[in-house]
């Protein structure tokens, strides 16, 4: 949402869609850590998704994302495994907040070289349960001028 007005405001595409290009390949199990910023054992299923979002053919941002599949609705479940829809979008229906974690200049180990900003933040339901922990990895791509 916020990352297509930023591509329509600084003119990367017309229109200023975003896709999120998903790795379906990359695994990355959810550390201790992930799961206590979730709310879950080590019993509980959780699902990693590596996606490039892309405002035309613009990489804006690399993020991971590990997520609750139980708390989300099987459609939404099976969009997140099938579709370019970015997760914001497709959990938007649940009312999420966005809690930032995190933020900084340049790169974290999650984030690939040439980061200029890495966020982390975990997106929560109305009554406090966690459904995605998220590292989102901003590009140079995002500092380009406004196109005349």
């Amino acid at each position: 949402m916020a990352l297509g007005q930023w591509c329509d405001a600084r003119g990367i595409a017309d229109p200023p869609v975003i896709r999120a290009l998903a790795d379906r390949t990359a695994q990355s199990p959810a550390s201790p850590a992930i799961r206590a910023t979730l709310g879950l054992s080590e019993r509980d299923a959780v699902r990693y998704r590596h996606v490039r979002l892309a405002c035309g053919g613009t990489v804006l941002s690399v993020a991971h994302n590990w997520y609750v599949p139980a708390r989300l609705t099987p459609e939404m479940n099976r969009t997140l495994e099938t579709s370019d829809t970015p997760f914001g979008k497709v959990v938007a229906p649940l009312g999420f907040r966005r809690e930032r974690l995190g933020s900084q200049r340049g790169r974290t180990a999650e984030c690939p070289v040439g980061t200029v900003l890495s966020h982390r933040a975990v997106l929560k339901l109305a009554d406090g349960r966690a459904i995605s922990l998220v590292v989102e990895c901003y590009t140079l791509a995002n500092l380009s001028r406004v196109a005349d």
